[in-house]
């Protein structure tokens, strides 16, 4: 039976990408009763911001000024410091930065001293305001975290806030980097920490832009309580989590009735940063359950196994989706047994979300399966109902 497809919602038709001889030849060997298919789009540029992406540097040149304003000062400033990130001297990038940095924070003590000498007594500490700002696509993002971006002196941004979405930050306002990439941290989460209380101590308007919801697997929580603690002001304001973004644009529903009664979230990520994801316990493998897995790319090699160990059906449907809800999304559908190798094969990317659970073969992008494979999928739908 021929595979009928269509592409996500939203997003354009990808040019064909001629077949090499050698790639035919891969693809004419892989055997003609996979269940498994992906939706890919041609390689393109990163919607977020990489470490050590260009945009990055034009948005944060400020922080590389040079004192006297020589912009040619500025310009091999910026370029040392791209060149030490690339190498991972994460340090040597900081130091970059330090003296334009302190300049802001002496110039925003100095406003804030001579309001609070002026009618009305102002001068009092700024703000800090933690920003979802959804899974890339800019227009999910709520009218609230658009007037916080809006009227932002300071943005922290991490990596996965995409390049649209910074594109509304006003003009007046300074952005900074601080994201995070396995293998390079642009920041500690205390220095994080550190750079939210100074600038909110001196007066600034600060927001801290996270992918996402600020309090789903993005460490919000950890920010909010350590600025609390110290008597500064916080404002949460939610985003669209993947889950729930990805999910609607492939039109897969997390829960529905009869298939799936609950919806769990799990977090792919090892606290050693090795190839082991977090415990998972036995109920985390509930055929009733859908199961979205953040951050899971380099540990779903050891996660699907010890699903399907602990009784997760190894024909149960799953979608791997990299970059979603952005043009550069790609996705693989495939059942849970044949998950790790589809994702190898599609050489999917981070950030990649992973959903496992009878739900996904509702979405209209699910493949018509063979006749064996469809019989499967309905035998899972009438377990349930018995």
């Amino acid at each position: 039976m021929a595979l009928a497809i269509r592409p996500p919602r939203f997003q354009p038709l990808p040019a064909p990408i001629p077949a090499s001889p050698a790639s035919t030849t891969a693809l004419a060997a892989r055997p003609s009763s996979s269940l498994a298919h992906a939706v890919v789009c041609a390689a393109a540029a990163s919607p977020f911001t990489e470490a050590t992406s260009s945009s990055r540097y034009r948005r944060d040149a400020w922080s590389y000024s040079a004192s006297d304003g020589d912009s040619s000062s500025s310009s091999a400033a910026a370029a040392a410091a791209a060149a030490a990130a690339s190498s991972g001297r994460r340090d040597d990038e900081i130091a970059l930065q330090l003296p334009e940095l302190r300049r802001l924070l002496e110039a925003l003590r100095a406003s804030r001293g001579r309001g609070a000498e002026g009618e009305g007594g102002g001068g009092g500490p700024g703000r800090v305001a933690l920003v979802g700002t959804g899974p890339g696509d800019p227009e999910l993002l709520t009218l609230k975290a658009v007037r916080a971006i809006e009227a932002a002196d300071l943005v922290l941004y991490d990596r996965l806030v995409s390049n649209d979405v910074l594109d509304l930050v006003g003009e007046g306002a300074r952005l900074l980097y601080v994201g995070k990439t396995a293998g390079y941290h642009s920041r500690t989460q205390e220095e994080i920490h550190e750079l939210l209380l100074s600038f909110a101590e001196a007066g600034a308007n600060v927001v801290r832009l996270k992918g996402g919801d600020p309090l789903v697997f993005g460490r919000g929580g950890e920010e909010m309580d350590f600025l609390q603690q110290q008597g500064i002001r916080v404002e949460v304001i939610p985003g669209i989590t993947s889950a729930s973004g990805i999910a609607a644009e492939l039109g897969i529903p997390l829960t529905h009735r009869g298939v799936a009664t609950s919806v769990r979230f799990l977090t792919g990520h090892s606290r050693n940063g090795g190839p082991d994801p977090l415990y998972v316990a036995e109920n985390a493998a509930d055929p009733d359950t859908t199961l979205v897995v953040y951050m899971g790319l380099s540990t779903l090699p050891s996660l699907a196994p010890k699903l399907m160990k602990h009784g997760l059906p190894p024909d149960t449907p799953a979608v791997a989706v990299e970059r979603g809800t952005t043009p550069q999304q790609r996705m693989v559908f495939a059942m849970l047994k044949d998950l790790v190798n589809e994702v190898k094969s599609a050489d999917l990317i981070s950030p990649t979300l992973i959903i496992i659970g009878k739900v996904v073969a509702l979405s209209p992008f699910w493949i018509d399966l063979p006749k064996q494979g469809a019989q499967s999928i309905e035998n899972l739908y009438a377990t349930t109902k018995r």
